[in-house]
This record gives C-alpha cells, sequence and structure tokens, in this order.
C-alpha cells in the first residue's frame, strides 16, 4: 500500500465519528484544532500573519492580524472536519439556506447559463452542493497529489448531481455547458501569476484569471458571485445581481470590467468577514515557478542596506539585478538615513534608519529578508514573525558556489542570479 493511500484510509478512520456528530458539534471541535494548529504549523501561520498584514484595505494592527489570523485557522479546521459530515448527511436544506435564489432559479428555468463566481469563504464546499441541489452545473476543481483522497473529495462535491472538471478542460467544458443553460462555478480567488490580468485585491496587486469573464462574453452568460458565512453552525448562501456582458463594448475592455465588477462584490464580502476567508493561501503571489527557486520565491521582500560606506556601495551596485529578478515582487528597502540622498531601485517603500536596532520593525508583511548588515538580530527577529529566511551574502554565495568558479564568487551580480534562479536571466522569461 503506498504512503497516499493509507493516509486516505488513517484519514477515513480517524475523522469516521464526525459523521455522527452534530455541525455546532464539529464547529467547537474545530475552534479548538485550529487554535491549536495556529501554533503547531508555523509556515502555514507565517503565511497566514503575512497575508494579513499585506491586505492594506484592511488597515489591520498587529493585534487584529493576529486575531484574524487564529480564527482563520479555525474557520480551515472546521471546513476540513465537516467533509466527513457532508459525505454522510443526505439533507442538507436544514443546515446549507440561500437566502435570494429567485433571479438564478429564473435564469436557469429560461435555459440561461449562469456563472457562479466565488471564493473560499466559510466552507467553499456548500456553494456547490446547494446549487446542484436546485440546478444542474458543474464546477471547476483542482486535484491534490493525493488520488484516493481527491477521489472521496469528488464522490461529496458530486453527491447532488453535479460534475467537477479539471482546470485543463474548463474553457471546453464551461462553454458546451453554459451554452446549454448548465451553470459553471469557479472559485476566483486563487492567485495567477502568469496571468495578464490583474486586480487591487483587498489593496495590493493580484494577478488573477479571466476565466469567468471570456465565458461571460463568449456565451452571453451572466456572472453571479456567490458568498457564503457561517451562522449558528449551518450556512447562509447569497447571490448577487447578474453581472452581465455588454457586446456593445470591444472585448477586452468588457473583460476586465466584468472581472473588475466581480471581484470588487467578492472582496467586499471578505472585508466582511475576513476571519472566515482562507488567507492560507498566498493570494499575492507574483511570480511563476519557471525563474527562482522555492526557496527565494516570495512575493513580499525586505532588503536591509548596512551603514558601513564600503558595504553600503558593495551592495547597492548590484541591487538592479535583485529588481530584475523580483520584477513584480513588494519589495521594503530599509536604508540608513545618511545615504537619504544616494538613488536606490524602484521599489514598493524606502524606510530610513538611524541605528541598527531601528531596522527591527514589528511588520509581518515580509516572507523573505535580505540582511546585509552585521546585526544579527535581524534573523531571529524576523523569523519570529512571518519571514520563511532571512538571507545573508555568506547564504547566497554558498547556493551560488556550484554554478560559479572562485572568480565569479565574488561578483555579487552573478550571485544573486546564480542562487536564486533556476536559468539564466532574459527578459522573455520575467
Amino acid at each position: 500500500m503506498n504512503t497516499n493511500k493509507l493516509a486516505y484510509y488513517l484519514l477515513r478512520v480517524i475523522t469516521f465519528p464526525l459523521m455522527y456528530f452534530s455541525f455546532k458539534f464539529i464547529h467547537k471541535l474545530g475552534k479548538v484544532l485550529g487554535y491549536i494548529s495556529y501554533f503547531v504549523l508555523r509556515e502555514y501561520r507565517k503565511k497566514t500573519l503575512s497575508n494579513l498584514a499585506l491586505a492594506n484595505d484592511l488597515k489591520l494592527s498587529n493585534i487584529e492580524i493576529r486575531r484574524i489570523a487564529i480564527k482563520s485557522f479555525q474557520n480551515l479546521a472546521i471546513t476540513v472536519l465537516e467533509y466527513p459530515k457532508l459525505f454522510a448527511k443526505k439533507d442538507l436544506s436544514k443546515i446549507i439556506k440561500c437566502e435570494n435564489p429567485n433571479t438564478a432559479n429564473e435564469l436557469y428555468l429560461q435555459k440561461k447559463g449562469i456563472i457562479f463566481f466565488c471564493a473560499h469563504q466559510s466552507n467553499w464546499e456548500v456553494l456547490f452542493l446547494d446549487g446542484t441541489a436546485r440546478m444542474q452545473g458543474i464546477a471547476i476543481g483542482r486535484p491534490i497529489k493525493n488520488k484516493k483522497l481527491y477521489k472521496w473529495i469528488i464522490r461529496i462535491r458530486q453527491k447532488k448531481g453535479g460534475k467537477i472538471i479539471t482546470p485543463k478542460n474548463a474553457l471546453k467544458e464551461g462553454l458546451r455547458n453554459l451554452r446549454k443553460g448548465i451553470f459553471l462555478g469557479i472559485v476566483g480567488d486563487q492567485s495567477m501569476p502568469d496571468s495578464n490580468y490583474y486586480f487591487p485585491f483587498l489593496g495590493r496587486r493580484a494577478w488573477t484569471s479571466t476565466a469567468p469573464a471570456l465565458l461571460s462574453y463568449r456565451t452571453k452568460s451572466p456572472i453571479i458571485v456567490a458568498t457564503t458565512r457561517r451562522v449558528n453552525g449551518g450556512y447562509r448562501i447569497r447571490y448577487s445581481d447578474p453581472i452581465w456582458p455588454n457586446f456593445n463594448e470591444p472585448l477586452e475592455k468588457e473583460v476586465k470590467r466584468l472581472m473588475n465588477e466581480s471581484l470588487s462584490l467578492l472582496q467586499q464580502k471578505i472585508t466582511e468577514r475576513p476571519h472566515e476567508w482562507l488567507w492560507q493561501h498566498n493570494r499575492w503571489k507574483q511570480q511563476t515557478p519557471r525563474i527562482v527557486y522555492k526557496r527565494f520565491r516570495h512575493d513580499c521582500i525586505c532588503i536591509i542596506l548596512p551603514k558601513n560606506r564600503d558595504d553600503f556601495e558593495k551592495i547597492v551596485k548590484h541591487l538592479p539585478i535583485l529588481k530584475t529578478i523580483y520584477t513584480r515582487d513588494f519589495i521594503s528597502i530599509l536604508c540608513p538615513k545618511k545615504y537619504k540622498s544616494d538613488p536606490l531601485i524602484k521599489c514598493d517603500e524606502i524606510i530610513y534608519y538611524k541605528d541598527y536596532k531601528d531596522t527591527l520593525l514589528k511588520d509581518y508583511r515580509f516572507k523573505l529578508v535580505y540582511n546585509f548588515t552585521p546585526f544579527k538580530k535581524v534573523k531571529r527577529h524576523y523569523q519570529k514573525l512571518s519571514a520563511f529566511e532571512v538571507i545573508t551574502i555568506d547564504k547566497l554565495q554558498k547556493a551560488a558556489s556550484k554554478k560559479l568558479t572562485k572568480d565569479e564568487i565574488t561578483d555579487l551580480s552573478k550571485v544573486f542570479e546564480a542562487a536564486l534562479c533556476r536559468r539564466a536571466l532574459k527578459s522573455t522569461n520575467l
């Protein structure tokens, strides 16, 4: 028996009793396990804290960031624990209620295809289960590595007669089914850094697939934003008014408008209940895996420059290559005040400091810190917050040593490129 099968059977055995507990009990248990998970799952905690700090529109204090992060873990734990219950329970009508289904039902009866655009809110699985209890529908689902577990999840999602399609077949199947009057469900809050469209999601640039808008325009189908919230052990679903494509406008312009309106409605609902959103996902991912190694591939980066003049000039001279590597990422530079007049690379912000102790910011945004100073407290400080790693020149040279000669290892631009990148940089790759 392979590892995936063993993991699946262990999970089913452990969670088997949950099928017989009430949703309210599962929610209480989820809150306890979610609270524990916040402290145990270190990497996910860092990611969650950083993502909350990156959400400019929420304007959260550090205390609020930590509070919402814990609640987000509790929300995720509840969602995971509910899978066995959703699998076993036949009648979900008392648990899941749509507050305003009439418009969608009328469109369905008219054989109008509907694109339901949703997010990872509360338990996002209930949206498709409720929709397919009333209408024929399909939804896009991204397979996971554990095939046995994914088959079980698919059985849950399809229990009301719906069908899950893969992203690979999404456009073809979406077009075909929408034209038949079958609805299509799309989870639209996932990062898509290889897209050419971005939206300032919660005040931060987020690259997003335009598939919902393209399908809407091609099939003359409206987009309805579907949101859900957890209430008294159950779920309440709400639909937006239909967003119709305007065929008097060119495709490119309409795609942008349709996406902007849909995402605006989605983020509004997330803002109302931020603790019920999946903050463990890197929504603001700016890089594809093609160029930068995973270890160094993070959306928000802090670069700390040294106070010594020679060291400062040595680093600043090679910063352009870092900017080329992190061409779209959110970069903050901590620079000594005495070098305020010195030109630096274009970045999101420059914070000037007087003493090294001033570089110890209580800032959860930074997932990766480049410390080019001799100040050793930087590492412990930022790794206690959200930084996955604090990188020094020594670490970079060590990482680059397999690719560079002894003479090349002294050239920081070559070190940056060799250490951080899978392949030689080309403008077409960025």
